[in-house]
């Protein structure tokens, strides 16, 4: 039998150009308009870790509910020891409901320990005037922060032209945190982010 090596153990990532012509940024194959990108800047991306933590908790407290609430129907055959061949029955049952609720826990497990084993990414994010947000990595932050100051300097002079190489970026936006949060109250004529 061949030996099959192993697989890498993170996928390489991918190279994109990042490149200003004409008063549009390409991202790779993707288009933005200047005059629609609303924000760019640069922040570390942070995974959930107290979420994911939280999250298997609950999960796990709604398994065992469930388990529970399952195994209620086989609860009088268990207690009143029936006849053998319904013992069983009701034992396979049980067995049934737990081994469900083991698979469910190692899934759960699984999903937790990859938010809590996920590292923070440096980052560059362009939002437009719309709902798109695109990001790209980079493994020099400075490098993320200059090519900021660029398409900032590009969008006021049109006339600039630039072309860099950054990574791509592929995460769970259910695991990571993205940009400012912010939480609003009533009120009219409310502006800006609190710090």
């Amino acid at each position: 039998m061949p030996d099959i090596p192993a697989p890498p153990p993170h996928p390489a990532p991918m190279r994109l150009d990042l490149r200003v012509s004409k008063r549009i940024l390409w991202i790779g194959a993707a288009v933005y308009p200047l005059h629609n990108i609303a924000r760019v800047y640069s922040f570390v991306l942070r995974p959930k870790r107290k979420e994911a933590l939280l999250r298997f908790l609950r999960y796990t407290a709604g398994t065992l509910a469930i388990g529970f609430i399952a195994m209620l129907p086989s609860v009088p055959s268990l207690t009143l020891g029936g006849g053998g061949e319904q013992h069983s029955g009701v034992a396979g049952y049980v067995t049934f409901i737990w081994s469900a609720a083991v698979v469910a826990e190692i899934f759960f497990l699984v999903d937790m320990l990859s938010v809590l084993t996920a590292s923070p990414h440096h980052v560059l994010a362009i939002e437009t005037s719309g709902a798109s947000t695109a990001l790209v990595t980079s493994q020099d932050p400075r490098q993320l922060d200059q090519i900021v100051g660029q398409i900032s300097y590009a969008i006021d002079h049109p006339d600039t032209e630039f072309k860099v190489t950054v990574q791509s970026l592929t995460v769970s936006p259910k695991n990571y945190y993205f940009g400012d949060n912010v939480n609003m109250y009533g009120g009219s004529g409310n502006v800006g982010i609190g710090a």
